[in-house]
């Protein structure tokens, strides 16, 4: 599985890298948004951004070129970068989008992530969406994409989802649960047949799919754990597990050769064709 090494670029150097960046090239240039640190009194502690290398190590290995995008503060700016780009990551991050913007009753295990991150996050995704990138969103990523798109979250698992399973373990880092996977689905396309066990460690989750959006993938509990556009000609997947991480399986590894195939515009291996689904299974699925 890939590493989680961390890359630390500040913030003109980023800019200065995305500048001369986007070269003409054979594979697809696929944009990874990091994370943002404000910069604080302590000596030598400026404003930060950083990248986990599991991003840009998996598009790299599916046969892309990871472009790593700083918190730009122009709309303009970063729409003229995503016209360059084949593609889109929507990094998780371990810190929360803010309760209180969401509109839902803080937490006490609630850790709002930076504001320039969430602003940020939000502008680069609703950008993407009205670009119809391919998007492949991932943990809070996914939660970012459900909500700029009209979807709503769980505050906390463990008390809004009754009888729920354990989605994220303080000590343990290697978490791990089932999958039940929605039939005919862009997920169910990428993983097949067979019990298939995902890594897990989040403590927010998609209440309510945004319009549009379909469920492809749960626990056993009903917590939603992927979501996909119900379009099959737009790849927008977002997965609550992270396969970028060295806790991911070889399998997930799939989910980014998916994402490259669509971005690339070249056929899949096995070409995606969404299935049909019986009434009698959509209704049990909403009475669930």
């Amino acid at each position: 599985a890939v590493g989680m090494a961390t890359t630390f670029l500040g913030a003109q150097g980023s800019a200065r890298f995305l500048e001369g960046a986007l070269e003409m090239s054979g594979k697809s240039w696929i944009g990874i948004n990091g994370d943002y640190r404000a910069a604080k009194k302590e000596p030598r502690a400026g404003a930060l951004s950083w990248f986990n290398s599991g991003y840009y190590d998996s598009v790299a290995a599916s046969g892309g070129i990871p472009v790593l995008i700083p918190p730009l503060a122009e709309d303009a700016d970063l729409k003229q970068l995503l016209k360059k780009l084949d593609g889109l990551v929507l990094s998780g991050c371990s810190f929360d989008l803010d309760p209180i913007r969401l509109g839902i009753q803080p937490h006490p295990m609630s850790r709002p992530m930076v504001k320039r991150r969430e602003d940020f996050d939000r502008r680069l995704c609703q950008l993407a969406v009205d670009l119809r990138l391919p998007i492949l969103a991932v943990g809070a990523g996914m939660q970012t994409l459900n909500v700029v798109c009209g979807g709503t979250l769980h505050a906390h698992v463990a008390e809004d989802v009754p009888k729920s399973i354990l989605h994220r373990d303080a000590v343990e880092s290697t978490l791990r649960h089932v999958l039940e996977i929605e039939p005919g689905t862009r997920v169910d396309a990428i993983y097949g047949p067979g019990e298939i066990r995902v890594n897990s460690q989040h403590h927010m989750a998609i209440e309510r799919p945004a319009e549009g959006f379909l469920v492809s993938a749960r626990t056993p509990d009903g917590v939603v754990e992927a979501i996909e556009v119900d379009d099959e000609r737009w790849f927008c997947l977002g997965v609550q597990w992270h396969p970028e991480n060295e806790s991911a399986s070889a399998l997930d590894m799939q989910v980014f050769e998916a994402f490259l195939d669509a971005a690339s515009g070249a056929p899949a291996v096995v070409p995606f064709q969404r299935k049909k689904r019986s009434p009698a299974r959509i209704a049990g699925r909403r009475a669930a």
